[in-house]
């Protein structure tokens, strides 16, 4: 779909996913073993023959950048296929710092002007799903709709996180409320925004809103002046911006029945940036290695027991070690003995002989983040070092690169707690 131009938001600071964003942006958060966030938004793009997409990033890109690289993984490069990295310009004093999702695009206008296109099609790089934009611009052009937002159904305690809409019987969206704290329905925003191309650039050109936000600002403004439709979407779709819910996300990948299937859907990846697709060699479960209902991705050495777990690239269990219920990135080794509960890990973790993570009174949130940390999981960041014998609780926090020194005598991290460099 040469005429359609997508812009792909990927600069949110993600801040709820608290230490897993401390160096990276939250779309290039690993996920289910090989991939990252972003893939799934990059590979519906591809899917959707939508041949010209821009990235906007903005906070902590580096890896995100790698990542991307010139597209190629996910057929966004060539001669009629581009993807456009777009981070924030230079002001005359300083960058000129995105305010808002809409003035993200706003500060790209000559993007969108330089590329002739009849729809702008705005995506968000942190959700997990698989949807086919080419059925909704065909609605958008079937409704003669100025603006379309992709929506589906939300349980109605979820509402005050999203953007909601009262439609009629036509699908018309006549009323819009941005996380209202009481919502009139529970049809919810995807994110996903189709705009007539030539209505956005009036819009964003004539809006004197500095901090300008699609949800907040732009669509109730669209309301007032043209047509605006709701499509609704019926499929596997999670907004991963929580510890909560990106942990969720990732146990929906064992449960055959949750309607999250990436390689059914085509999902794809860069698998080298750091080097050749075949530096990892195959999975290995050695015979005292015991894998139940996990994904177990390439260069992976069992030779304990893991259960209901998502294992990346490279993570080693060995022999009398127990994982349950985790999600361990590239590289994290879980020496001897070992026992992980409900834990999150970066990535280059390593856990010492006869550890115990994640066992504890679940009820207990953590102290400086209880709202990051509070149904008992506990979460470890990039390279930090779990010594042998110690004993980490539930909802904790060990900040990255942390070591022996950094622990109390005892090597006893209580429920709810955060460990921190230079935390004695």
């Amino acid at each position: 779909m040469q005429d359609v131009l997508a812009i792909l938001l990927a600069g949110g600071v993600g801040s709820r996913l608290n230490i897993l964003v401390r160096k990276r942006a939250k779309p290039a958060v690993p996920f289910g073993g090989i991939y990252r966030i972003i893939d799934f938004t990059l590979s519906n793009i591809s899917n959707s023959d939508l041949t010209c997409v821009a990235v906007l990033t903005q906070y902590k890109p580096l890896s995100l950048m790698d990542h991307i690289g010139d597209g190629s993984p996910w057929d966004l490069s060539g001669r009629t296929r581009e993807v456009r990295i777009l981070p924030p310009k230079t002001g005359e004093k300083d960058w000129d710092w995105y305010r808002g999702t809409a003035d993200a695009v706003r500060q790209n206008l000559d993007f969108i002007t330089h590329r002739p296109s009849r729809e702008v099609i705005i995506l968000s790089g942190d959700h997990v799903y698989h949807m086919d934009y080419r059925p909704l611009i065909a609605y958008h052009r079937e409704k003669g709709a100025k603006v379309t937002v992709a929506m589906m159904p939300v349980p109605w305690e979820e509402t005050h996180h999203f953007g909601i809409a009262i439609t009629d019987k036509t699908g018309r969206i006549v009323n819009w409320e941005e996380k209202p704290q009481k919502a009139r329905s529970n049809l919810a925003s995807m994110g996903v925004y189709v705009f007539d191309t030539s209505y956005l650039i009036d819009a964003l050109k004539n809006s004197t809103i500095e901090d300008l936000d699609f949800g907040m600002h732009l669509l109730p403004q669209a309301l007032n002046e043209t047509r605006v439709y709701a499509y609704r979407f019926e499929g596997y779709w999670r907004d991963v911006g929580t510890l909560e819910s990106y942990f969720r996300a990732n146990m929906d990948l064992l449960n055959p029945n949750s309607g999250l299937d990436p390689e059914a859907w085509g999902t794809m990846t860069n698998v080298m940036p750091h080097g050749l697709s075949y530096d990892w060699p195959p999975a290995q479960v050695l015979c005292e290695g015991q894998v139940e209902n996990s994904v177990i991705s390439p260069g992976c050495l069992i030779g304990g027991r893991v259960e209901n777990s998502v294992l990346s690239p490279g993570v080693v269990v060995e022999k009398d070690a127990y994982v349950k219920d985790c999600v361990l990135m590239h590289g994290v080794r879980v020496s001897r003995g070992a026992r992980l509960f409900r834990v999150i890990s970066d990535k280059e973790v390593f856990v010492g002989e006869e550890a115990r993570v994640g066992f504890g009174e679940a009820k207990v949130a953590n102290e400086r983040f209880p709202k990051h940390l509070f149904t008992g999981l506990t979460l470890i960041g990039k390279g930090a070092y779990i010594p042998g014998r110690s004993q980490i609780g539930t909802n904790c926090i060990i900040y990255p690169d942390v070591t022996v020194e950094d622990y109390p005598k005892d090597f006893v991290i209580k429920d709810g707690s955060t460990l921190e460099k230079g935390s004695k």
